[in-house]
């Protein structure tokens, strides 16, 4: 490209009214400031929101995302900025692609995320996917998390530690990440994201923040996964390492490793801690806080976002993430044979469970890396 010509905000040798951006709205306050931005800076703005499940209706509640009422928000947003807005109905991918597997890790005695499945195999694949279908240059969301310039794009932290969302997008593609833009990352809080929408006059100006997971009302796992799965709730045995019996349980579903209130064990001396969980035999298995300490993560799917190949060397000296809300931590990580991969924690993290994220970081700066799901082994 000629040197002295001019990129638009989204880096396109084009005006932005020759720019087709589709938008990806759930309803909520930062997707609708990124349409609002946008469609207010002259670009060819379409606005789709997901109907992701039970039609927005049984499973509605407040804080949600992507039900009814968010989709009136939606529509409104983009009436009110003058641009076209579409619902479409995801919910059997929706079903079939975070729901059912949110339950049936549950059930293997797993954590999951399905926010970071949603993205993966929803917002970043079909509706991606989509917007090509609409001829759209670009997709952008109203992720806080950056998208920067080197030799090929990179994705890094949000400039707000608070808000950065980069271990729920670590699973983002170099091919994905090329054709998507990420307009509030460089902002420095949420105050700033709430003031551009009470500068367009959006009603959602001040609408709170979704909450949970979409799907969970209430922040109820269990009687989520009980009504898709009625024999989740199968009791059993808490026991400790020795396998003695110490108690019992009403579902292996309702406990995670770490927790150690509500176990229901009295007379000990010191605290017990879920450090496993056993579907097969429905045993939660609790121990003292040291068996928490976790130094060797096994990794699968692992998404790699270097510029050179993840084999190329045998070890790699990065931070990484297991816990969205804590800081990276220095590690070193080794690849694997068979697309697997293993995490040396130089601290050991406690609480550190099977269908967790395992995030990778530049050592040294905000870049990500990419990252991995925990699995229980080789």
């Amino acid at each position: 490209m000629p040197l002295d010509v001019k990129l638009n905000s989204l880096g396109f040798a084009k005006a932005p009214s020759e720019t087709r951006v589709v938008v990806a709205m759930s309803g909520g306050v930062d997707s609708s400031v990124v349409a609002a931005q946008l469609a207010e800076e002259g670009y060819d703005v379409v606005g789709v929101t997901l109907q992701l499940y039970d039609h927005g209706a049984a499973l509605a509640k407040k804080g949600a995302c992507c039900a009814g009422r968010d989709i009136h928000d939606a529509r409104r947003v983009a009436e009110t900025m003058g641009f076209p807005h579409y619902v479409l109905d995801y919910e059997n991918t929706f079903r079939e692609a975070v729901i059912d597997e949110f339950a049936d890790a549950y059930l293997a005695g797993a954590t999951p995320v399905p926010c970071i499945r949603c993205n993966e195999r929803v917002k970043f694949r079909d509706l991606l996917n989509t917007a090509r279908d609409l001829d759209a240059d670009c997709m952008a969301t109203g992720h806080y998390i950056q998208r920067r310039m080197g030799d090929r794009p990179e994705l890094h932290m949000a400039a707000d530690p608070v808000r950065d969302q980069s271990y729920f997008l670590f699973s983002t593609t170099e091919e994905q990440l090329d054709y998507l833009r990420f307009p509030l990352g460089h902002l420095p809080d949420k105050a700033a994201t709430r003031a551009l929408a009470a500068k367009y006059g959006l009603p959602v100006a001040d609408k709170p923040d979704s909450q949970d997971i979409c799907f969970v009302p209430n922040g109820d796992y269990a009687a989520v996964i009980e009504k898709l799965r009625p024999s989740a709730g199968e009791p059993g045995a808490i026991v400790d390492i020795e396998g003695r019996e110490l108690g019992r349980h009403d579902g292996v579903i309702r406990y995670t490793v770490g927790q150690r209130r509500g176990l229901g064990i009295g007379g000990l001396v010191d605290p017990l801690y879920v450090v496993r969980l056993d579907p097969q035999k429905r045993e939660v298995v609790v121990g003292p806080k040291e068996m928490l300490a976790t130094r060797l993560v096994p990794l699968r799917e692992i998404n790699w976002l270097g510029d050179a190949p993840l084999d190329s060397r045998g070890e790699w000296h990065i931070g990484v993430k297991v816990r969205s809300t804590r800081p990276p931590r220095d590690a070193i990580l080794r690849p694997k044979p068979g697309g697997l991969a293993e995490v040396e924690l130089l601290t050991p993290e406690e609480g550190v469970s099977p269908g967790q994220a395992c995030v990778f970081y530049d050592m040294d700066g905000t870049r990500v890396f990419g990252g991995g799901w925990i699995w229980r082994g080789y």
